[in-house]
């Protein structure tokens, strides 16, 4: 018979059984409806406990939903006693709710301890998650998994020995899959914590779990072998995890084999090199060779990873091969993930290596069926530029460049192009701008404004390097036909260009030649034009000084505020809001605000659109 106030863990399959008798919440309503409201911690607004406690056993599952979600509300006006005593029993008492209303429970739990008196009565929230941890649903077997290895840290070891171990066997030779699935999950975070006698038996159990008849038990052992063995020994890993390990990899589900390469990084990681070539390099050559694509992408899309845990000379002497075979595999998925992992792997090896096995296979790559293939090697292959180095680079990459600018999918143009300041900081900017210059600016041009848009973004970089000249000659008039893009980001982003141009070659070169041009489109008939106009002056403002606004932007804006167009007048009040305070650090033009900007925000304050009245009164403000 437990004493009063404490639970009774019974070891069967998720019942639970306390000395208190089985809780009539409307009996408790009374007594705990006198207590003063409590202020929820998370909202900070009054709130009746009474009315949480009720909501507990409502109907309504929204309401269920919000009293579990406010747990720690009740748990702190009840006290940690009647909280342990009460509120705990009846939790696990209710596992027989809907799914939403189980994954919050799932979820307070964890961080339910402090609540209930501190971590000397933790063990009483276990049979509520181990409850939990046992149900159909996927998502609330996991969070009730979290849960306990967030509790499981705080329990000493007589509750470690008395309460978490037995739960663990409980799941572990659970009836449903699901209670043994769980399992899998908790066996790493309480190894370091217990006996070694018992640490010996959690090992016996996990390779029950490796060997379990069903599928889906096997996959979420396999998930975590890898954490659980980094608790383990060397001596331990090598007896019991490696046997694990090696089962599953030749498992007959390809579900299984898959998640077995996360767990040869971390297990590799444990290793020296000698030791991995002895233990996993054939595993690891099987892997690659899969009969399931699912498993060689696994592989493919964590080479990497997989090379480096491995060491140097293994990476060198056999998974070269491995990797070019990757490169050239049957399914396009496999290509892909082997695509991404080019310049990581070029990083293990010498540069002849990657002339003579990887760069071939790059070359085929960038030709390859699959557009999904392209658009990931270009999004890399960027990144073998610092590796190969200048004349490599120049040599063997520049062509491979132009051929990908040119693709007909435009997100293998698009990913070029983003990716193309990395070999500029290798090659220079004038070597890269003579061999790919054309084909930027045909791109310039794309059909796709995707395309289009990471042009522009690369324009201000090229003009840094390109220098006035050369840009004028160029690209100047590239840079103002963006303004009357069809497509409204082309257009703004071409604004915010304009502004960054005039930050790399001064204020007398944008008044001599952008300014102009965009004041001139302040007249187009085509009222986007116009609006067009107002949002280079509004992005300009800041870059361009307090007498260029006064000679050339103000007799623009003054004119547009009489525009037919409600948008443009209610921008044209956004745009004198920008440029205010540009003219007020100068004593010149600061009366041009009173002068000429107030009388015109004052019309348009008395503007029969409402839009136009916002903008302007708001401008007025900045102007006091």
């Amino acid at each position: 018979m437990a004493a009063p106030g404490e639970c009774t863990l019974v070891p069967c399959a998720h019942t639970f059984t306390t000395s208190f008798p089985k809780l009539h919440w409307s009996s408790h309503l009374d007594s705990i409806a006198t207590y003063p409201p409590v202020m929820n911690p998370e909202s900070e607004e009054l709130y009746p406990i009474s009315i949480l406690i009720d909501e507990l056993r409502h109907d309504d599952v929204s309401l269920r939903l919000n009293a579990i979600k406010r747990l720690n509300t009740i748990a702190l006006a009840l006290g940690p006693q009647r909280a342990r005593d009460e509120l705990i029993p009846f939790l696990s008492e209710s596992i027989d709710d809907e799914d939403e209303v189980l994954l919050a429970l799932a979820v307070e739990l964890g961080d339910f301890v402090e609540y209930i008196g501190g971590a000397q009565y933790a063990h009483i929230l276990l049979q509520p998650l181990e409850n939990l941890a046992a149900v159909e649903e996927t998502m609330i077997r996991d969070k009730a998994v979290e849960s306990l290895n967030k509790i499981c840290p705080v329990l000493n070891q007589a509750q470690l020995e008395q309460y978490y171990i037995p739960l663990l066997k409980r799941l572990t030779l659970g009836d449903w899959f699901t209670s043994r699935t769980s399992a899998a999950g908790l066996y790493a975070c309480g190894y370091s914590l217990v006996s070694p006698a018992h640490q010996e038996e959690m090992r016996g159990a996990f390779g029950q779990l490796c060997a379990d008849d069903t599928p889906m038990v096997r996959r979420a052992a396999t998930t975590h072998l890898g954490a659980f063995a980094k608790k383990l020994s060397k001596e331990h890993i090598i007896s019991s995890v490696i046997p694990f390990f090696n089962k599953l990899a030749q498992d007959e589900q390809d579900s299984v084999r898959l998640l077995t390469v996360t767990d040869l990084v971390a297990i590799a990681e444990q290793f020296t090199p000698e030791e991995c070539k002895a233990y996993f390099l054939q595993t690891l050559k099987a892997l690659v060779a899969d009969k399931s694509w699912r498993v060689r992408y696994m592989i493919a899309d964590n080479f990497v990873k997989l090379s480096t845990a491995v060491g140097q000379e293994i990476t060198r002497e056999d998974l070269v091969v491995a990797f070019v075979r990757l490169l050239k595999d049957n399914e396009a998925e496999v290509r892909t993930a082997a695509s991404g992992q080019v310049p990581g792997f070029a990083q293990l090896v010498d540069q002849d290596t990657i002339l003579n096995y990887i760069l071939p296979c790059v070359r085929d790559l960038v030709t390859d069926t699959s557009q999904h293939v392209r658009a990931a090697l270009a999004m890399q292959i960027s990144g073998l530029a610092p590796i190969l180095g200048k004349d490599a680079t120049t040599e063997h990459l520049l062509p491979l460049f132009l051929q990908l600018l040119k693709d007909e999918f435009p997100d293998v143009r698009l990913n070029i192009i983003s990716k193309l300041e990395t070999v500029n900081q290798v090659i220079g900017i004038e070597l890269l701008s003579q061999s790919l210059l054309p084909a930027i600016v045909e791109l310039a041009e794309d059909k796709q404004w995707r395309v289009r848009l990471a042009i522009i973004d690369y324009i201000p970089l090229l003009a840094n390097q390109l220098g006035v000249r050369f840009f004028d000659e160029k690209l100047g008039a590239l840079c103002m036909s963006w303004l009357g893009d069809s497509v409204y980001s082309i257009r703004d982003a071409a604004t915010i260009n304009l502004r960054k141009l005039t930050e790399v070659f001064g204020v007398e070169w944008a008044k001599q030649t952008i300014i102009p041009k965009v004041l001139a489109m302040g007249t187009h008939p085509n009222y986007l034009y116009r609006m067009t106009t107002i949002f280079s002056i509004t992005a300009m403002a800041s870059a361009v000084t307090p007498e260029v606004i006064r000679d050339y932007i103000l007799p623009t804006v003054t004119h547009l505020v009489s525009d037919p167009i409600p948008n443009i007048r209610f921008n044209v009040a956004k745009s004198i809001e920008a440029l205010i305070p540009v003219l007020s650090q100068n004593p010149d033009t600061k009366p041009l605000i009173e002068q000429q900007l107030k009388p015109a925000l004052l019309k348009l304050s008395e503007d029969p659109d409402n839009d136009v009245r916002f903008f302007s009164q708001k401008a007025l403000l900045t102007a006091q």
